[in-house]
């Protein structure tokens, strides 16, 4: 359980420094379009898959998010993090930044989804 409370910690400990080194110039673009992309989903309120499904609701959270993570850090140069890493502990204890545009295209995903859905059904009923 300890190793478990020390994955998340250095998880979210990297979200901020990804957070932060997006933000940078030296960093290359395609580096900050993945870091883009992974704290966008990460930071928003609102998940692709939402938790209240079973299983598949978390899934997202432990696996999708750490191999992001875990991608976005090996395109970022190494002294570009270790100089983030003290900056997102600061920026750590003042709380998580929301990402609502992020958010607003999740819910428009699942509107389009369930349109999408509706249009199928509606289609088999009035054959």
């Amino acid at each position: 359980m300890t190793k478990l409370k020390s994955y998340a910690k250095k998880t979210k400990q990297n979200l901020f420094v990804l957070y932060l080194s997006y933000k940078d110039n030296r960093v290359p673009w395609y580096a900050k379009a993945v870091a883009i992309c992974v704290v966008a989903y990460a930071f928003s309120p609102i998940d692709l898959i939402p938790d209240f499904i079973p299983i598949l609701g978390y899934l997202d959270d432990v696996i999708l998010v750490p191999l992001g993570i875990t991608l976005a850090l090996k395109l970022i140069p190494p002294y570009i993090i270790e100089e983030n890493r003290a900056k997102a502990e600061e920026m750590k204890r003042n709380g998580k930044p929301k990402n609502w545009v992020f958010a607003i295209i999740i819910v428009l995903v699942w509107i389009l989804l369930a349109l999408w859905v509706g249009k199928l059904v509606y289609g088999l009923l009035n054959r």
